[in-house]
């Protein structure tokens, strides 16, 4: 990000959100293009000869016990959840709709980025401009803002 302040002409003590000289600059958004890269593996994956060894490790199941608690996030079902989230491809037809290349690729174009923070963290981030404006508007002390 350093870079890109630079290439924008900016520094730390401009205050401008990250996100904001990202997008002047029309640069992607991080987590968008890891999210496509991932499904562009995905359906290479799916593409390749039965034989290919990534492929036989992708389908294959592990046996055996496993420790107690949750079962840990297999990359095969975080990337089949994202498929469905961000894309709308079922898991059942995953291996169809990625198996035609340009179908496939043309999906990954057009993988919107993901929405901004909540309305939780929206109303946080409100709240604390409104009171960091009100206290630096009062003269003196802070007036509305009771002493304990």
């Amino acid at each position: 990000m350093s870079f890109l302040r630079r290439v924008a002409g900016r520094s730390l003590r401009d205050r401008v959100r990250s996100s904001v000289t990202r997008e002047e600059l029309g640069v992607e958004p991080l987590l968008l293009r890891i999210e496509r890269s991932q499904l562009r593996w995905l359906g290479h994956l799916f593409r390749m000869p039965p034989g290919r060894l990534p492929r036989e490790v992708f389908q294959a199941c592990p046996t055996g016990r496993r420790p107690r608690g949750r079962p840990r996030t297999r990359w095969r079902n975080y990337v089949s959840r994202l498929a469905w989230e961000r894309l709308g491809v079922p898991p059942e037809e995953l291996e169809e709709v990625s198996g035609v290349r340009e179908v496939w690729a043309s999906l990954l174009r057009l993988l919107p980025p993901r929405p901004g923070p909540g309305p939780r963290r929206m109303k946080k981030m409100k709240m604390k401009m409104m009171k960091d404006s009100y206290i630096s508007n009062a003269s003196g002390k802070a007036k509305g803002w009771k002493a304990q």
